[in-house]
């Protein structure tokens, strides 16, 4: 049976559930852009039972603040495609869940919805730990196409829990 997922996200997908088994930890999504591919592709691995916890698919703004308890002013000030959210969403997922790490997404895919200040292809990442300070990166990946961009987004965020996770 093929995956719906590259060979090398799963590789990736795979080292990053040895890389947390081995550490003892426990790992949460919180989506939007992704739409639960993230979780999807950890899911793909046999053995991701022993590290994920949960996936928050917070597509709307609304549920970035029910699910995960995103500030509405904090969106209503910033958009929902910003650092901010990011931060607020990994952080939200990890208190939401029995997580240790969660790392969260949120972006333009395309092909609308992009404006001159918040272009297709711009999603903000975020990663969040217990006793540690959430990191968060930028992508600009331009229009690479919708599914080019929620690909670039999932990669992204493997990385971005790896590094969260610890050497």
């Amino acid at each position: 049976m093929t995956s719906v997922f590259p060979s090398n996200l799963l590789s990736r997908a795979a080292a990053l559930i040895d890389h947390c088994r081995k550490r003892r930890l426990m790992l949460a999504t919180a989506e939007s852009c992704t739409g639960g591919l993230i979780a999807g592709l950890i899911t793909s691995v046999p053995g991701s039972s022993d590290v994920l916890d949960c996936g928050f698919v917070t597509y709307s703004n609304g549920a970035k603040s029910r699910m995960i308890g995103v500030p509405e002013t904090l969106i209503a000030r910033h958009g929902a495609v910003s650092e901010e959210v990011a931060r607020a969403m990994a952080e939200g997922a990890l208190a939401q869940s029995e997580a240790d790490i969660a790392v969260a997404v949120t972006g333009v895919a395309g092909p609308g919805g992009g404006t001159a200040q918040k272009p297709v292809g711009l999603v903000h990442c975020a990663a969040a730990r217990k006793g540690q300070a959430t990191i968060t990166r930028v992508l600009r990946l331009g229009d690479i196409g919708r599914d080019g961009v929620r690909m670039e987004t999932v990669r992204a965020a493997v990385e971005l829990a790896y590094e969260i996770a610890g050497p």
